[in-house]
């Protein structure tokens, strides 16, 4: 795991860096709260943003690198590209050939229905990890205390209602997921 931290370190800014480090702690307490696996919870905080720093246009080039079909939310949704094709250079580029921890980093952002314990975390994580200071994360944090769950659902709520405040592109994977997360709470 260090061989990939140092990759990491030299792949990204120091801040994106630091800020997947937070996620990957934060990552293996939860996945020693909530009983998952602690190695794979630290791997997918790791590389969840891989590919973060890439603008659109390099984005785009990774996907074309790696064969990714893209929807039209995800080619316009630069908040949202980096978890697909980080999936992608996670596989590719550092190796990573589990599927749960890929698909941890690739629905870190959207979420969508059904989500494993895995990817709960890493979204969760994602959302909560200390240096998230907006109101959600702190309410988020709460939750979390007592639900893995109602904490993914808020996240989600949260997150749908900032896009159509900012009259951004919500990806139906999000609005899958929430509505999932919904029934599942009622």
């Amino acid at each position: 795991m260090d061989d990939i931290r140092e990759k990491l370190r030299k792949a990204m800014s120091h801040e994106r860096f630091m800020h997947s480090m937070r996620v990957a702690e934060l990552a293996v307490m939860l996945a020693k709260q909530f009983g998952a696996d602690v190695k794979k919870a630290e791997m997918a905080g790791m590389l969840h943003d891989c590919t973060r720093d890439l603008d659109l246009r390099q984005a785009l080039i990774v996907a074309n690198k790696f064969g990714i079909i893209l929807d039209n939310v995800t080619k316009n949704s630069p908040g949202i590209i980096h978890a697909v094709t980080g999936e992608a250079v996670a596989k590719h580029e550092y190796n990573i050939d589990d599927r749960e921890v890929l698909d941890a980093i690739r629905y870190h952002t959207t979420g969508r229905a059904g989500m494993s314990l895995l990817e709960k975390i890493i979204f969760i994580a994602d959302y909560t990890e200390p240096f998230r200071d907006f109101p959600g994360a702190c309410r988020a944090r709460t939750i979390l205390k007592d639900s893995l769950d109602g904490a993914v659902l808020y996240a989600m709520e949260s997150t749908i209602e900032y896009l159509l405040d900012k009259k951004q592109l919500i990806h139906l994977d999000t609005v899958d997921a929430r509505n999932y997360f919904y029934l599942v709470q009622s």
